[in-house]
């Protein structure tokens, strides 16, 4: 376990550029085994979520070569068949919840998987059902384990084709736009007999770019960036190369950051087009945001002040299915209205423990009420009140960096415990900011 010692009060200023998206990094990473020829993938982020990833896909028999630091190749010619249904694979599914992402291609490719209850944050119920629904729809069968506590999933034997089993394309209405569900039904259904069409479908920009990836490999989807996508299916897929987006999460993060602490920051190829509303829920806040080709520029803010309704109610951010606001910027949102001149109104509707970690930000001297496991009312100090050091530990990725951003601007020295989730999520994050003015040590 390692921590980070953060000297607060020091001023950022220079030029920073995102890594490449962790969301779409994981999704394009698990398509390429949905073909046994090389798949190029350049801009993955150097994150401990995407590395254990990696090194999964490497235990199952993928062949990666790094190409450069931030580009590999994977090519799945040799799977080790035997390995993924083994209490190794399955332990290691359990731990990283990116791993759920691999069932979709090893359904479509194999025609069976194995899934257990996978890892991640601890930020609420995020079930899986959307992605078991959408399998069955397609012909898949699950069968519970006893005494492994896990479900073998296979789809129906097939006597037409030469592969060992076959899915079926059909039409389904998703009960939500999940995110991950959404990525995992289109991977299973590339190579399903038939057309799918998938309704309320998710049609955030990395599941954009999943379909063109699989597009690039010989797949035929249609309607991407709707909600309503068309799949014909295809016997095989080809390898392809993808560059990968910058991460909007990140961007965010570093938006908020030049907010609190910053003297002039710029942030470069940002791919402004695929941020959605993330830059104006940023200047509802009061924040002032120069768009420069595809750069952004945070100038040094001495206040910012929290815009209102045109009826002159109180201003209120909430999360919602894209092109609406994501969820993993709320956290940061929150830390950037303690120090805003205004009050803001916080809604989490997607998830019911993601707000708790207020409580770290109320002991710094934030003045923030928690309503409810979903809603927080910021009262900014306008920088008249600074927060305090204090020492906290990460219960999340997004909290993380939130507490992070907190502790730089907070007066003294701060500590943070169980870093190792906000690695999850940010490339060598205390040396970059570091290079901007920051003070951040790694301890173990």
């Amino acid at each position: 376990m390692a921590a980070f010692i953060i000297e607060g009060g020091h001023l950022l200023s220079g030029i920073i550029r995102p890594q490449g998206a962790k969301n779409e990094a994981l999704e394009v990473i698990c398509a390429s085994l949905l073909t046994s020829e090389k798949v190029t993938l350049r801009n993955i982020p150097d994150i401990r979520d995407v590395q254990n990833l990696i090194q999964l896909l490497r235990d199952v028999g993928v062949k990666v070569e790094r190409l450069s630091a931030n580009d590999y190749s994977f090519q799945a010619d040799e799977l080790r068949l035997d390995y993924l249904e083994s209490d190794e694979f399955v332990h290691k599914c359990a731990q990283l919840r990116g791993s759920v992402l691999m069932i979709g291609p090893l359904l479509a490719r194999m025609g069976k998987a194995i899934v257990t209850k996978p890892g991640g944050d601890k930020i609420g119920r995020r079930r899986l059902d959307t992605h078991f629904l959408g399998f069955e729809k397609l012909g898949a069968r699950f069968n519970h384990v006893e005494g492994r506590d896990v479900y073998e999933i296979s789809a129906c034997p097939s006597t037409l084709h030469s592969s060992p089993s076959t899915l079926k394309g059909t039409y389904m209405l998703l009960d939500e736009a999940s995110v991950t569900g959404t990525a995992n039904i289109i991977m299973a259904a590339v190579m399903a007999r038939g057309t799918t069409t998938i309704y309320n479908a998710a049609c955030e920009p990395y599941v954009q770019q999943l379909c063109h990836l699989l597009n690039n490999m010989g797949a035929r989807i249609s309607g991407i960036a709707s909600n309503l996508l068309t799949i014909e299916g295809v016997t095989e897929l080809h390898g392809a190369e993808h560059r990968i987006l910058p991460d909007m999460i990140e961007v965010g993060s570093f938006i908020g950051m030049a907010a609190m602490v910053g003297e002039g920051v710029r942030i470069k190829d940002v791919s402004l087009k695929n941020l959605g509303c993330i830059p104006d829920a940023f200047r509802r806040l009061g924040v002032k945001i120069k768009v420069e080709g595809d750069d952004i520029v945070i100038p040094h803010q001495r206040h910012y002040e929290v815009q209102s309704f045109i009826d002159g109610t109180i201003m209120t951010l909430a999360d919602a299915p894209w092109p609406g606001l994501t969820p993993d910027l709320l956290s940061v949102l929150i830390t950037v209205a303690t120090q805003a001149r205004g009050s803001v109104l916080i809604h989490q509707k997607m998830f019911e423990s993601r707000l708790f970690f207020v409580d770290k930000l109320i002991d710094m001297g934030a003045q923030i009420i928690l309503c409810d496991p979903h809603r927080a009312v910021v009262v900014g100090h306008d920088r008249k009140l600074q927060l305090r050091a204090g020492r906290m530990s990460s219960p999340d990725i997004r909290a993380g960096i939130a507490l992070l951003i907190a502790a730089m601007s907070a007066r003294g020295t701060s500590r943070i415990d169980n870093i190792e989730q906000i690695d999850r999520g940010y490339e060598h994050i205390e040396d970059r900011l570091n290079a901007l003015g920051a003070c951040i040590k790694r301890v173990p």
